[in-house]
Protein backbone atom coordinates (compact mmCIF):
# COMPACT_ATOMS: atom_id res chain seq x y z
CA UNK A 1 0.00 0.00 0.00
CA UNK A 2 1.30 3.34 -0.95
CA UNK A 3 1.97 6.45 1.47
CA UNK A 4 -0.90 8.45 0.17
CA UNK A 5 -3.44 5.51 0.51
CA UNK A 6 -2.53 5.04 3.86
CA UNK A 7 -2.71 8.72 4.74
CA UNK A 8 -6.23 8.65 3.29
CA UNK A 9 -7.35 5.29 5.06
CA UNK A 10 -6.24 6.89 8.56
CA UNK A 11 -7.76 10.03 8.45
CA UNK A 12 -10.98 8.76 7.33
CA UNK A 13 -11.02 6.11 10.11
CA UNK A 14 -10.68 8.67 12.42
CA UNK A 15 -13.09 10.55 11.27
CA UNK A 16 -15.82 8.05 11.28
CA UNK A 17 -14.25 7.41 15.08
CA UNK A 18 -14.67 10.81 15.95
CA UNK A 19 -11.79 13.05 15.95
CA UNK A 20 -12.29 16.14 16.03
CA UNK A 21 -8.76 16.43 13.58
CA UNK A 22 -8.51 13.39 11.50
CA UNK A 23 -6.68 14.81 8.92
CA UNK A 24 -4.11 16.58 11.45
CA UNK A 25 -3.90 13.30 13.95
CA UNK A 26 -3.17 11.09 10.78
CA UNK A 27 -0.60 13.31 9.74
CA UNK A 28 1.20 13.35 12.99
CA UNK A 29 1.47 9.71 13.36
CA UNK A 30 2.42 8.59 10.38
CA UNK A 31 5.15 11.35 10.51
CA UNK A 32 6.42 10.01 13.79
CA UNK A 33 5.41 5.95 13.28
CA UNK A 34 7.88 6.52 10.09
CA UNK A 35 10.23 8.72 11.35
CA UNK A 36 9.67 11.55 8.79
CA UNK A 37 9.16 14.54 8.60
CA UNK A 38 5.01 15.54 7.75
CA UNK A 39 5.92 17.46 4.64
CA UNK A 40 7.42 13.94 3.11
CA UNK A 41 4.19 12.69 3.70
CA UNK A 42 2.90 14.66 0.54
CA UNK A 43 6.44 14.90 -1.21
CA UNK A 44 7.17 10.45 -1.24
CA UNK A 45 3.32 10.28 -1.61
CA UNK A 46 3.55 7.34 -3.67
CA UNK A 47 6.34 5.36 -1.55
CA UNK A 48 5.01 2.20 -1.08
CA UNK A 49 5.21 0.96 2.67
CA UNK A 50 6.49 -2.01 3.96
CA UNK A 51 4.81 -4.72 6.05
CA UNK A 52 6.66 -4.09 9.25
CA UNK A 53 6.06 -0.08 8.37
CA UNK A 54 1.86 -1.00 8.29
CA UNK A 55 2.49 -3.24 11.26
CA UNK A 56 3.63 -0.15 13.43
CA UNK A 57 1.37 1.89 11.87
CA UNK A 58 -1.35 0.02 12.65
CA UNK A 59 -0.54 -0.16 16.46
CA UNK A 60 -0.44 3.82 16.46
CA UNK A 61 -4.25 4.19 14.96
CA UNK A 62 -5.23 1.33 17.12
CA UNK A 63 -3.96 3.37 19.97
CA UNK A 64 -5.82 6.92 18.79
CA UNK A 65 -8.72 4.62 17.62
CA UNK A 66 -9.40 3.62 21.76
CA UNK A 67 -8.87 7.56 22.34
CA UNK A 68 -6.00 8.05 23.81
CA UNK A 69 -3.99 11.33 22.81
CA UNK A 70 -1.97 11.60 20.18
CA UNK A 71 0.59 13.84 22.66
CA UNK A 72 0.69 10.70 24.72
CA UNK A 73 1.75 8.54 21.62
CA UNK A 74 4.14 10.34 20.66
CA UNK A 75 5.65 11.50 23.67
CA UNK A 76 5.77 15.28 22.74
CA UNK A 77 3.89 18.22 22.05
CA UNK A 78 4.48 21.40 20.82
CA UNK A 79 3.71 24.81 22.94
CA UNK A 80 4.70 28.38 21.93
CA UNK A 81 7.75 27.37 19.34
CA UNK A 82 9.25 24.42 21.38
CA UNK A 83 9.11 20.90 21.68
CA UNK A 84 7.91 19.51 25.05
CA UNK A 85 8.27 15.77 26.46
CA UNK A 86 4.99 14.65 27.54
CA UNK A 87 3.82 11.55 29.64
CA UNK A 88 0.45 10.52 31.26
CA UNK A 89 2.20 11.74 34.61
CA UNK A 90 1.09 15.58 33.01
CA UNK A 91 -1.42 17.35 31.22
CA UNK A 92 -0.77 18.06 27.84
CA UNK A 93 -0.13 21.50 26.58
CA UNK A 94 -2.97 23.40 25.05
CA UNK A 95 -2.54 26.65 22.62
CA UNK A 96 -5.01 28.74 24.52
CA UNK A 97 -2.20 28.34 27.31
CA UNK A 98 0.11 30.14 25.67
CA UNK A 99 -1.36 33.76 26.31
CA UNK A 100 -0.25 33.31 29.94
CA UNK A 101 3.24 32.71 29.09
CA UNK A 102 2.75 35.85 26.00
CA UNK A 103 1.08 38.40 28.60
CA UNK A 104 4.34 38.07 31.28
CA UNK A 105 6.75 38.58 28.40
CA UNK A 106 5.12 41.53 27.49
CA UNK A 107 5.12 42.63 31.15
CA UNK A 108 8.03 42.09 32.12
CA UNK A 109 9.75 43.58 28.78
CA UNK A 110 7.27 46.95 28.94
CA UNK A 111 8.48 46.58 32.95
CA UNK A 112 11.70 46.60 32.25
CA UNK A 113 12.55 43.48 34.39
CA UNK A 114 15.59 41.98 34.44
CA UNK A 115 16.56 38.69 36.47
CA UNK A 116 12.95 38.12 37.18
CA UNK A 117 11.59 36.12 39.54
CA UNK A 118 8.78 33.29 38.05
CA UNK A 119 7.05 31.14 39.79
CA UNK A 120 4.94 28.03 38.07
CA UNK A 121 2.28 26.86 40.26
CA UNK A 122 0.72 23.21 39.16
CA UNK A 123 3.63 23.12 36.54
CA UNK A 124 3.44 20.02 34.57
CA UNK A 125 5.34 19.43 31.80
CA UNK A 126 6.79 23.00 32.32
CA UNK A 127 6.15 24.39 29.49
CA UNK A 128 4.39 27.44 31.11
CA UNK A 129 7.28 28.59 33.39
CA UNK A 130 9.92 27.40 30.87
CA UNK A 131 8.78 28.58 27.61
CA UNK A 132 9.43 32.35 29.74
CA UNK A 133 12.90 30.77 30.45
CA UNK A 134 13.43 29.91 26.75
CA UNK A 135 12.59 33.92 25.84
CA UNK A 136 13.94 35.48 29.12
CA UNK A 137 17.52 35.10 29.03
CA UNK A 138 17.65 36.20 32.61
CA UNK A 139 14.60 35.45 34.56
CA UNK A 140 14.78 32.35 36.84
CA UNK A 141 12.01 29.99 37.60
CA UNK A 142 10.73 28.48 40.36
CA UNK A 143 8.76 25.24 39.29
CA UNK A 144 6.18 23.83 42.04
CA UNK A 145 4.00 20.68 41.64
CA UNK A 146 2.59 17.59 43.93
CA UNK A 147 3.58 15.17 41.34
CA UNK A 148 7.05 13.88 41.27
CA UNK A 149 6.12 12.24 38.08
CA UNK A 150 5.38 15.53 36.44
CA UNK A 151 8.60 17.37 37.83
CA UNK A 152 10.86 14.24 36.69
CA UNK A 153 9.28 15.23 32.68
CA UNK A 154 9.68 19.16 33.51
CA UNK A 155 13.40 18.81 34.39
CA UNK A 156 14.02 17.09 31.27
CA UNK A 157 12.50 19.42 29.16
CA UNK A 158 14.40 22.24 31.24
CA UNK A 159 17.31 20.33 29.67
CA UNK A 160 16.10 19.69 26.35
CA UNK A 161 15.96 23.66 26.09
CA UNK A 162 19.19 24.50 28.14
CA UNK A 163 17.84 26.41 30.66
CA UNK A 164 18.38 23.80 33.82
CA UNK A 165 20.64 26.44 35.43
CA UNK A 166 18.17 28.79 36.23
CA UNK A 167 15.28 26.63 37.03
CA UNK A 168 14.45 24.94 40.47
CA UNK A 169 11.61 21.88 40.60
CA UNK A 170 10.03 21.45 44.20
CA UNK A 171 7.75 19.03 44.72
CA UNK A 172 4.70 20.48 47.28
CA UNK A 173 1.21 21.27 47.37
CA UNK A 174 0.87 24.48 46.06
CA UNK A 175 -2.62 24.87 47.98
CA UNK A 176 -1.05 24.57 51.44
CA UNK A 177 0.06 27.83 53.07
CA UNK A 178 3.34 26.66 54.35
CA UNK A 179 4.60 25.45 51.05
CA UNK A 180 4.70 28.86 49.46
CA UNK A 181 7.52 30.25 52.30
CA UNK A 182 9.35 27.11 52.16
CA UNK A 183 9.32 27.04 48.53
CA UNK A 184 10.14 30.57 47.78
CA UNK A 185 13.11 30.14 50.24
CA UNK A 186 14.56 27.13 48.22
CA UNK A 187 14.35 29.05 45.53
CA UNK A 188 16.15 31.97 47.31
CA UNK A 189 13.37 34.70 46.04
CA UNK A 190 12.45 36.90 48.49
CA UNK A 191 9.24 38.41 46.36
CA UNK A 192 7.62 37.14 43.17
CA UNK A 193 7.69 39.16 40.11
CA UNK A 194 5.83 36.72 38.05
CA UNK A 195 3.04 34.35 39.30
CA UNK A 196 1.73 31.91 36.86
CA UNK A 197 -0.57 29.11 36.74
CA UNK A 198 -2.32 26.43 34.68
CA UNK A 199 -4.78 25.19 37.88
CA UNK A 200 -7.18 22.39 37.69
CA UNK A 201 -10.29 24.15 37.14
CA UNK A 202 -13.01 21.93 35.79
CA UNK A 203 -15.91 21.38 37.17
CA UNK A 204 -16.20 17.10 37.94
CA UNK A 205 -19.30 17.55 36.55
CA UNK A 206 -18.95 19.38 33.96
CA UNK A 207 -20.64 17.32 31.01
CA UNK A 208 -18.42 19.01 28.33
CA UNK A 209 -15.08 17.51 28.88
CA UNK A 210 -13.98 15.06 26.57
CA UNK A 211 -13.93 11.27 26.96
CA UNK A 212 -10.49 10.57 26.28
CA UNK A 213 -8.88 13.76 28.61
CA UNK A 214 -10.79 12.17 31.08
CA UNK A 215 -9.49 8.48 30.48
CA UNK A 216 -5.92 9.73 30.18
CA UNK A 217 -4.89 12.84 31.42
CA UNK A 218 -3.96 12.84 34.71
CA UNK A 219 -7.16 13.87 36.82
CA UNK A 220 -5.42 16.31 39.56
CA UNK A 221 -4.30 17.98 36.97
CA UNK A 222 -7.88 18.79 35.60
CA UNK A 223 -10.41 18.52 37.92
CA UNK A 224 -11.04 20.92 41.11
CA UNK A 225 -13.76 21.22 43.66
CA UNK A 226 -16.71 24.37 44.40
CA UNK A 227 -17.47 23.89 40.55
CA UNK A 228 -13.96 24.19 39.60
CA UNK A 229 -12.68 26.95 41.38
CA UNK A 230 -11.27 25.26 44.35
CA UNK A 231 -7.00 25.49 43.26
CA UNK A 232 -7.96 28.86 41.79
CA UNK A 233 -9.12 30.63 44.41
CA UNK A 234 -6.69 28.79 47.10
CA UNK A 235 -3.90 29.73 45.37
CA UNK A 236 -4.14 33.04 44.51
CA UNK A 237 -4.84 33.67 48.25
CA UNK A 238 -1.87 31.74 49.55
CA UNK A 239 0.85 32.96 46.76
CA UNK A 240 -0.26 36.96 46.20
CA UNK A 241 0.84 38.39 49.25
CA UNK A 242 4.51 37.69 47.98
CA UNK A 243 4.23 39.48 44.64
CA UNK A 244 6.68 42.50 44.53
CA UNK A 245 5.98 45.77 43.35
CA UNK A 246 5.29 46.22 40.58
CA UNK A 247 4.18 42.56 40.44
CA UNK A 248 1.92 40.57 38.17
CA UNK A 249 -0.41 37.58 38.60
CA UNK A 250 -2.02 35.53 35.67
CA UNK A 251 -3.90 32.39 36.24
CA UNK A 252 -5.73 30.45 33.35
CA UNK A 253 -9.39 29.62 34.33
CA UNK A 254 -12.76 27.99 32.45
CA UNK A 255 -14.92 30.39 30.18
CA UNK A 256 -17.60 30.84 32.57
CA UNK A 257 -15.43 31.64 36.04
CA UNK A 258 -14.36 35.39 35.17
CA UNK A 259 -16.92 37.10 36.92
CA UNK A 260 -16.39 35.26 39.87
CA UNK A 261 -12.47 35.42 39.91
CA UNK A 262 -12.22 38.95 39.30
CA UNK A 263 -14.59 39.38 42.60
CA UNK A 264 -11.67 37.60 44.25
CA UNK A 265 -8.51 39.12 42.48
CA UNK A 266 -10.05 42.77 43.11
CA UNK A 267 -9.74 41.89 46.31
CA UNK A 268 -5.96 40.53 46.11
CA UNK A 269 -4.65 42.99 43.69
CA UNK A 270 -3.87 46.58 42.90
CA UNK A 271 -5.73 45.97 39.38
CA UNK A 272 -7.58 42.84 38.01
CA UNK A 273 -9.15 41.94 34.21
CA UNK A 274 -10.69 39.06 32.61
CA UNK A 275 -8.31 38.12 29.58
CA UNK A 276 -10.46 36.66 26.57
CA UNK A 277 -8.77 34.45 24.20
CA UNK A 278 -8.66 34.39 20.17
CA UNK A 279 -12.65 32.62 20.61
CA UNK A 280 -14.13 35.66 22.69
CA UNK A 281 -14.05 33.11 25.63
CA UNK A 282 -12.97 34.24 29.66
CA UNK A 283 -9.26 32.65 29.05
CA UNK A 284 -6.92 34.36 32.06
CA UNK A 285 -7.55 36.29 35.25
CA UNK A 286 -4.91 38.47 35.71
CA UNK A 287 -3.84 40.50 38.82
CA UNK A 288 -1.28 43.27 39.00
CA UNK A 289 0.52 44.72 42.03
CA UNK A 290 1.46 48.60 42.29
CA UNK A 291 3.48 50.11 45.12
Amino acid sequence: MKLKDVLEKTAGFFREKGSPSPRLDAEILLAFGLNIERIRLYIDFDRPLTEDELAGLRELVRRRAQGEPVAYITGHKDFFGAVFEVTPDVLIPRPETEQIVEEGLEWLKKNAIAEARVVDLGCGSGCVGLSVLKNDPTARLLAVDISAGALSVARRNAERLGVQDRAVFLEADASKKESAAAALSEAGFEKIDLLLANPPYIDPKDPRVEDGVKRFEPEAALFAGDQGLAALKTWSRIWSPFLASPGLCLMEMGLDQGPSMKDIYSGLFTEAAVLKDLAGHDRVIKGVRHG
